[in-house]
């Protein structure tokens, strides 16, 4: 288990440093090779470039089976500095499922092969040219932290792009995490 309070990767403080991104309150670090994700929280006496988080939860989650990659098309992760852009799924029953970031009126057990469940986090990438714009754009390639109706492959590579999470680790994240919270993908 990681230590209550630690610095969030290198990486992430470089990155926010380059784009001239202020870290904000909340942090999810995904780390697709263990397959897992972490939530911190900015402890808020700690000002600075590189200011300190407390860790708070790890999750396990799934990633995508074609591995990394930031290019359209090709269904793998990408890596870097994200935002959530945008929340889908407020307000909606548990276990609905979405096509197309609209409810398709079903809930999961109607749709035991769900792709998307729950609820959505759509990511921005936040580097030019690398994971914004062009043939890399995260928000163009409609990448998403998500949940879906087979939560038995989380923990491995089985996603098309996403991150996967479970149910019991979505929804109370969406309700407390805001749009604008940082995310970053690490191998």
């Amino acid at each position: 288990m990681p230590a209550a309070v630690q610095r969030p990767p290198l990486g992430f403080f470089l990155a926010c440093a380059r784009l001239g991104v202020r870290p904000g309150p909340w942090l999810l670090v995904c780390t697709v090779h263990a397959q897992r994700m972490d939530l911190y929280r900015r402890i808020a006496a700690e000002e600075g470039p590189r200011p300190a988080y407390r860790w708070l939860q790890r999750f396990r989650v799934s990633t995508s089976r074609f591995g990394t990659g930031q290019v359209r098309d090709t269904n793998r992760t990408p890596l870097g500095l994200h935002r959530v852009a945008e929340k889908i799924g407020g307000g909606w029953p548990i276990g609905a499922v979405f096509r197309h970031r609209r409810l398709t009126g079903f809930t999961w057990q109607g749709q035991p092969t769900a792709p998307i469940a729950h609820r959505i986090f759509w990511l921005e990438g936040l580097e030019p040219g690398f994971n914004r714009g062009g043939d890399v754009d995260t928000f163009a390639r409609h990448i998403y932290i998500h949940g879906l109706a087979d939560e038995p492959t989380l923990g491995r590579p089985a996603s098309r792009g996403c991150i996967h999470l479970s149910a019991a680790d979505l929804l109370p994240l969406y309700d407390r995490l805001p749009v604008g919270t940082l995310v970053w993908i690490g191998p």
